[in-house]
């Protein structure tokens, strides 16, 4: 039995919630996101609570249970409170810098790159970290793992894009023979 399925998902009183046969609709202010639950689960809503349910003791139906429950709870924080990703850049000459929706980054290529940033994410660029900001946690790690892909830091010198509190395996470089 689901252990995070059977917890009820408390929904903030800011965040209007409509349900439509299978999609959830949670909404605040100009943000809305849609949680699909094509009919693998059923959900309850009473009061701001939301309940979820599996449908039978199949595999499959009780693995939905969960997942379609911790979706729906980081919808609601992401709504509530939102989600915030820091990216450190490490290099002699890297650099960022954010023009509107488009994030360019100087990562010792011949090229500048630009990175065009989903509307919902916002980013901001404070000395070598980037801050990314947004309501939707997939799309947030969706898109630094992305930045981060662009230049993945190298044992050696650890030069390259990381998280934020992300270690480094460094390696020992070339010895001289004595």
């Amino acid at each position: 039995m689901s252990r995070i399925g059977k917890l009820p998902v408390i929904v903030a009183a800011d965040i209007n919630v409509s349900v439509n046969e299978n999609v959830i609709t949670f909404a605040k202010g100009k943000n809305s996101v849609d949680l699909d639950t094509k009919g693998n689960v059923g959900f309850k809503l009473e009061d701001k609570t939301l309940t979820f349910s599996n449908l039978s003791d199949a595999r499959t139906h009780r693995a939905f249970w969960g997942t379609y429950r911790a979706l729906a709870a980081n919808i609601v924080t992401g709504l509530s409170t939102g989600y915030t990703k820091a990216l450190e850049i490490n290099g002699v000459g890297y650099r960022a810098a954010v023009n509107g929706q488009v994030l360019n980054l100087q990562l010792g290529f011949s090229h500048d790159v630009n990175y065009e940033l989903p509307e919902s994410v916002e980013a901001s660029v404070e000395k070598n970290v980037i801050t990314l900001k947004s309501h939707d946690k997939q799309v947030l790690g969706q898109v630094a793992a992305e930045i981060r892909s662009f230049r993945p830091p190298e044992p050696y010198k650890g030069k390259g894009v990381k998280y934020v509190g992300e270690v480094i395996a460094r390696k020992a470089g070339k010895t001289s023979k004595k």
